[in-house]
């Protein structure tokens, strides 16, 4: 199946290639914001793409920054192809606040090895797999080549945030899971944990990246998780996650998918995007620019004025 899994071209200047999206300077100034098919794991990207993944990603995430602008403006201008956005160019925020209401994923391998304090919040014994806490909780990491469980405290002291902003994160990330989690339930989903990322515009806080997509979130089932909690269905990224743990030879995660794994992939993405937003992802087959998802993204970038027909 046709996939994104790298795009380039001397016509714009990269500023950034990340595990996922690739990011460059568009003539106007701002940035422009390449969601590619790569799908990181484990701090690695894998080999194998999975397709519609990129445009799974950006649509989800246009989908929140429209619904969420009322509890904080973001950094969308406009989407210029299913897999492209264009955004305003923000000093971003090198830390990602995580807000979890479920004990499962990392922190529940933590906590079943004997950890009770989770980047500076301490949780009671007894509690078993999936969870719910009493409220959600802010557990926040470093934006570095590993991410890095810290304290607010220490976040402050090591000076990437000043407690006022910090605070500031802290009251937008949960009314932004609070949001979310409601609208999700509405339609039978369970917002289980996420990450949000922030920045600044003109001294102004904003929210960038992305937000509420299956690779920064994790989504259960509703009617799964009543039947059984600690089986409930997986609509997110973590069904890749635990194929990897499954299948770990000699300390090392597997490179890349089987075909069938992949496939699954797709259709959790596809799945979730339709359950989320009501409606299929508008790419379909990539019917466009004869089913090639590169040459219908350069299509629409020459249309934009992005690029220059070559």
């Amino acid at each position: 199946m046709n996939t994104l899994n790298h795009f380039d071209t001397p016509q714009l200047e990269l500023l950034h290639r990340g595990k996922v999206r690739d990011s460059y300077r568009a003539p106007s100034g701002e940035r422009l914001i390449v969601v590619t098919d790569r799908l990181s794991a484990f701090d690695s990207v894998l080999e194998t793409p999975v397709a519609h993944k990129g445009a799974v990603l950006n649509g989800l995430a246009a989908f929140w920054f429209e619904k969420t602008q009322h509890i904080i403006p973001n950094h969308v201008i406009s989407l210029l192809d299913p897999n492209v956005t264009l955004a305003k160019e923000a000093e971003p925020i090198r830390v990602e606040m995580v807000v979890r209401n479920y004990l499962t994923g990392s922190m529940l391998r933590g906590y079943q090895q004997g950890q009770r304090t989770f980047s500076g919040v301490t949780v009671p014994d007894g509690l078993t797999k999936h969870q719910q806490f009493p409220e959600p909780i802010v557990t926040p990491t470093t934006k570095e080549e590993s991410d890095r469980e810290i304290t607010p405290a220490n976040l402050v002291a090591e000076g990437w945030v000043s407690a006022e902003l910090y605070e500031q994160m802290r009251v937008k990330s949960l009314e932004l899971f609070n949001f979310a989690s409601q609208w999700m339930a509405e339609r039978g989903i369970i917002l289980v944990d996420t990450k949000y990322e922030f920045g600044l515009l003109n001294g102004e806080l904003i929210l960038i990246d992305e937000i509420h997509t299956p690779d920064s979130s994790r989504f259960w089932s509703a009617a799964d998780y009543a039947k059984n909690p600690e089986t409930a269905e997986q609509m997110d990224k973590e069904y890749v996650r635990q194929w990897l743990i499954a299948n770990k030879q000699d300390g090392q995660y597997p490179r890349a998918l089987t075909p069938e794994v992949s496939a699954e992939a797709t259709r959790r993405y596809l799945d979730i995007y339709e359950r989320i937003t009501g409606a299929p992802l508008p790419t379909g087959d990539e019917t466009t620019a004869g089913g090639d998802v590169q040459a219908r993204l350069v299509d629409n970038l020459v249309r934009a004025g992005i690029m220059k027909d070559a």
